[in-house]
């Protein structure tokens, strides 16, 4: 059995993966800082699991972690995530998502853990030069976030040269599904439409992207992971689709009869100021060739199920 080192343990994404690892009867150390020690917490009522509070800006407490709890192998979810903490915290950004990583690769290779899967993002892109393109893409991030997760993508590379570490980077893009803890599309709009309120995204109508369900993210991640032996070291893990704002705004007034959601015309922005770049879908087939990874949940049935979920939270 391995035990599974799980960095950003208490985030949307990160406790959903220690979960499903738990799941599987792996043992897991769930590792956050101190501001996730609640979520942590719902963790560690399964058998398996041991948390853990450190901070990954602090290099000595990532040793520490290692030299206590051995683990074989790391999923590194940890990170500020998103364009908005790239205009408004930079520095930090960048502290915790490659000063973090670093703490996290110089550790593991101090201690011979030689396998991390790395969530990364389609932000390393910037723009898209096409509607659909896969992993050759080239890339050109625009804010800090996507700057982030390129360099640790090349640091992994970097580790892998002189360490022997192995680097496999997923990059997903927007991932949504119940328990979504930021306000960031389509989750405030499954909301109202959840709450029966009507909402009106001001921009965005045309805007084509890849949202992936939490359920498709977790089986891209553990897919990567149990593979045995990877011909790249970065793969997609997305819906490989890329619907527009207009017709999700379509599926909820479908789903949620009578309350009106609506999107106006112009091109989305980050929090009402900064454009986002041309985006749209990623392609899969490395994923499915590799590991047999196939998206389960288009945008409706994605929709559907965070709805349903929603719903029900609010019933209790």
């Amino acid at each position: 059995m391995s035990k599974t080192l799980v960095t950003g343990a208490g985030g949307f994404l990160g406790s959903a993966i220690s979960r499903a690892l738990l799941a599987r009867g792996e043992e897991v150390v769930a590792l956050d800082c101190a501001a996730a020690a609640s979520r942590l917490n719902l963790l560690v009522e399964t058998p398996g699991c041991i948390s853990v509070l450190c901070d990954i800006t602090d290099g000595d407490a990532v040793d520490a972690v290692f030299a206590q709890h051995h683990p074989t192998a790391v999923i590194h979810c940890a990170s500020i995530v998103g364009v908005l903490a790239s205009l408004s915290a930079p520095i930090h950004l960048m502290r915790v998502n490659v000063e973090g990583s670093i703490n996290l690769f110089e550790s593991m290779a101090r201690h011979n853990c030689a396998r991390v899967i790395h969530l990364s993002s389609e932000e390393i892109y910037g723009s898209f030069l096409a509607e659909r393109i896969d992993e050759n893409h080239r890339e050109a991030p625009l804010h800090a976030y996507g700057i982030s997760k390129a360099a640790v993508e090349h640091l992994g590379r970097s580790y892998r040269e002189t360490h022997g570490t192995e680097c496999i980077n997923i990059r997903t893009s927007w991932v949504y599904g119940p328990g979504f803890l930021r306000d960031r599309l389509p989750m405030n709009m499954i909301r109202a439409a959840a709450e029966c309120r009507p909402l009106h995204v001001p921009f965005g109508a045309a805007e084509r992207i890849d949202y992936t369900y939490l359920d498709d993210a977790v089986d891209g991640v553990l897919g990567a992971y149990f593979c045995s032996k990877h011909e790249y070291d970065a793969y997609h893990i997305s819906s490989d689709s890329a619907p527009s704002l207009a017709e999700i705004a379509e599926i909820l007034s479908e789903l949620a009869p009578g309350t009106e959601i609506s999107v106006g015309p112009g091109r989305y922005r980050h929090g009402g100021n900064a454009a986002i770049p041309k985006k749209g879908a990623l392609s899969c087939d490395r994923a499915r060739t590799a590991f047999g990874y196939v998206p389960k949940f288009d945008i409706r049935a994605g929709l559907e199920a965070t709805l349903a979920a929603e719903r029900a939270l609010q019933a209790h």
